[in-house]
């Protein structure tokens, strides 16, 4: 059984097949089983974009199994966190959730010399919200 004490951050894009994928993988990777982390798209993609899964092996993050996953009330519902990448109109909004607007570049169609950049602001945004969400729980 999950400990429902822990704080949930659910990221969501468009495809969830670039930015909330590498947001969701780099606080699994940092936080560990300290928050519960989900991500979901509002049109989700057939597959990861192959230039993030290239830019997170670089850092050591392998998401090449991660498949994109459709966006449901559920998971927002179920979100203390909701950390939106471009979704605009089509992300639910939920009375007493925590919305954050994460403004990034799209890496659709990008190559990874563009990735790169974008990587490494959502590490630093993630690096981020772990000090938050530790300060905020005592951990």
């Amino acid at each position: 059984m999950p400990d429902t004490a822990l704080p949930s951050v659910l990221f969501v894009c468009i495809h969830n097949a670039g930015r909330s994928q590498m947001a969701a993988a780099f606080l699994t990777h940092l936080a560990g089983d300290r928050v519960q982390v989900r991500s979901a798209g509002s049109a989700p993609a057939d597959r990861v974009n192959p230039a993030v899964v290239a830019a997170m092996a670089e850092v050591g993050i392998d998401v090449s199994a991660e498949t994109p996953k459709v966006l449901t009330v559920e998971a927002v519902q179920a979100s203390d966190v909701v950390i939106t990448m471009g979704c605009g109109d089509s992300c639910p909004v939920f009375p007493g959730k925590r919305y954050l607007d994460w403004q990034l570049a799209d890496p659709a169609g990008q190559g990874i010399e563009a990735v790169r950049p974008i990587r490494n602001e959502i590490e630093e945004r993630v690096r981020g919200l772990i000090n938050e969400i530790a300060s905020a729980d005592g951990r």
